[in-house]
């Protein structure tokens, strides 16, 4: 039974399957004309999820940790206490190193913006 509402003809629905029916198959592409796959990773490229900040206690600038607080967390979790922007950092898959830093800062101690809170992490205080 046709209903009508087919944009292509049967002829050129079968001529489709069986253009792809190789790639179903196989689970990766089967052309030959490479500029149609996506480019892999090179062996140079940077980490994604450690980002570039390490070891921020010791020598880290401020405005490094600056940027990777404002990177993770939005302007609308301020003004909050350390555990509310740990639990933000988590969320927002930053990484473990922020979240550390951010977790050893005083429960007691509420941040106003992104600035006091990276004078707090990189001062250490």
């Amino acid at each position: 039974m046709q209903r009508g509402s087919d944009r292509l003809s049967v002829h050129r629905d079968d001529e489709m399957k069986h253009e792809l029916k190789g790639l179903l198959q196989s689970g990766h592409p089967t052309r030959v004309d490479e500029w149609h796959d996506p480019e892999p990773a090179a062996d140079d490229d940077p980490e994604v999820w450690s980002g570039p900040v390490g070891g921020i206690g010791s020598a880290a600038s401020l405005e490094r940790v600056r940027l990777e607080l404002a990177r993770h967390l939005s302007r609308h979790a301020f003004p909050a206490h350390a555990g509310e922007l740990t639990r933000s950092l988590r969320r927002s898959n930053a990484p473990g190193a922020l979240i550390d830093a951010v977790a050893r800062l005083p429960r007691s101690a509420r941040y106003a913006h992104v600035q006091q809170l990276a004078e707090a992490v990189a001062g250490g205080r």
